[in-house]
């Protein structure tokens, strides 16, 4: 399947509008030099094109030292307007949440003692990623739509692909399945769009 490499920010550069003001906002802030030693991976619907205009840039890390990479963040970001930080565990998982609004997006830079390429949030929008590049513009017109009604990414997903139980977990699950299994689901209900 084509569709770039999210570990390399550069590909933002040659993307929609919305991605190249996201590419521009990430460099003014040097938010990837800052954070280089932590891996950071924007992840998201901007990434993969199914942003609305209130979607943040959602930025992971990767830390074993969750209170030097908090206090290194706050050093950073820390004079950034509506700048908040919090420790909590999520998925089973000590994460620091780090959010701040800056040149016209809200932020959120997330961090796991949890390599970024094994963190939910990579791993949901590479199995959204796989569904968009099946689906193609008739499947992101109708997450767009589903989302514009208040509905999550993730939820929206799978309702429309008609997965069964919790949402979350049924798109982590889509990356299991073979591009050829994929592709007869997602073809499947791009017919019925």
């Amino acid at each position: 399947m084509n569709f770039p490499d999210f570990k390399n920010p550069g590909y933002l550069k040659e993307g929609t509008p919305r991605q190249k003001e996201a590419y521009k906002t990430l460099s003014s802030l040097k938010i990837f030099e800052l954070l280089n030693s932590y891996s950071p991976i924007l992840t998201g619907t901007i990434p993969i094109d199914i942003d609305l205009p209130e979607s943040d840039l959602d930025i992971i890390c990767s830390s074993s030292d969750l209170t030097e990479f908090a206090a290194q963040v706050k050093v950073h970001f820390g004079d950034c307007q509506r700048f908040k930080q919090s420790l909590s565990e999520i998925n089973n998982e000590e994460s620091v949440v780090t959010n701040f609004f800056a040149e016209g997006f809200d932020l959120e830079i997330f961090c796991q003692n949890k390599s970024t390429d094994k963190q939910n949030a990579y791993l949901h929008m590479l199995a959204e990623a796989k569904v968009i590049a099946i689906g193609g513009e008739a499947f992101k017109k109708q997450a767009r739509l589903l989302k514009t009604k208040g509905i999550k990414t993730e939820p929206a997903f799978a309702q429309l692909l008609s997965l069964p139980g919790d949402p979350y977990q049924a798109v982590l699950d889509l990356n299991h399945l073979s591009e050829e299994k994929l592709r007869e689901l997602v073809v499947h209900k791009v017919l019925l769009f």
